[in-house]
């Protein structure tokens, strides 16, 4: 039994011995240092804008009384979110005629784009911070020793801080139009039947749209974070430790020169 049992906890025990190794080595203190402490807030911030997004719904609707015999009176309750393909979202507008009939109807507008872009850029900006900061907290020797690591770092920065402008920008107008096409007023608007004296038409409540307005709040602040760390990350690469040492060697040369110059004068 012993001999069975020792193979079986030497297996236990080393995924946990690696676990152990990786979190002893890693150096929690470069987190106050701006480098890790930015990457953190990018890591968290990335995560609030694309859940805020991808996790929104709303409703929209309105009320039709027909002026037949009948009275009928019809509640339309129009439910839709994101990806926001709302040319796919049905609801029945009443005919208000003898049968008592519907047609079905589809609200107006195709804003997939900016939303599932806005979203996968988050998703790609937590998984490489997080990638990121395990390099930097538990490899930082070789993140300082290799010079690639820094270059790579700063040139993924630079395309992220570029890339967040444009998903906020596009998704904030994006949802400007969701906030057109979802209005009440633009529902009764599509529906022919409200048009004539067969019936009246009145909106039901506007959506709710905080949710959507915190996540392009979240991407602008994204762009920010990742625009910031630009300088800090450029630091640690070999394009600045060059531009210092050609201000070092230009320092005593010219200071030099101004020496010879004073002695040829006198």
């Amino acid at each position: 039994m012993s001999s069975t049992e020792g193979p079986s906890r030497a297996a236990d025990k080393s995924p946990r011995q690696q676990v152990d190794r990786l979190l002893v080595g890693m150096r929690w203190r470069r987190l106050e240092e701006p480098l890790g402490f930015i990457k953190v807030l990018q890591w968290l911030f990335a995560i609030f804008a694309f859940g805020s997004c991808g996790s929104y719904s709303g409703e929209t609707g309105a009320t039709v009384r027909c002026n037949n015999e009948a009275k009928d009176v019809s509640s339309i309750i129009v439910l839709f979110g994101y990806p926001f393909r709302l040319n796919r979202v049905q609801y029945e507008m009443p005919l208000c005629d003898d049968d008592s009939t519907s047609k079905t109807m589809h609200l107006m507008g195709d804003f997939s784009a900016p939303a599932e872009f806005f979203v996968t850029l988050g998703i790609f900006s937590f998984f490489y911070t997080m990638a990121a900061l395990v390099v930097y907290l538990r490899f930082h020797n070789l993140y300082a020793e290799n010079k690639r690591f820094p270059l790579v770092d700063f040139c993924v920065t630079v395309s992220f801080t570029f890339f967040w402008l444009v998903a906020a920008a596009a998704w904030g107008k994006g949802l400007t139009d969701i906030k057109g096409a979802t209005r009440p007023s633009s529902l009764t608007a599509a529906m022919s039947v409200c048009h004539g004296e067969e019936a009246v038409c009145s909106a039901g409540a506007t959506p709710s749209m905080g949710l959507a307005n915190i996540s392009v709040l979240f991407g602008f602040i994204n762009f920010f974070l990742w625009a910031g760390n630009c300088w800090f990350v450029f630091k640690e690469t070999p394009w600045h430790g060059q531009g210092q040492d050609q201000d070092q060697g230009q320092g005593p040369s010219q200071e030099s020169a101004a020496e010879q110059g004073a002695v040829e004068k006198q």
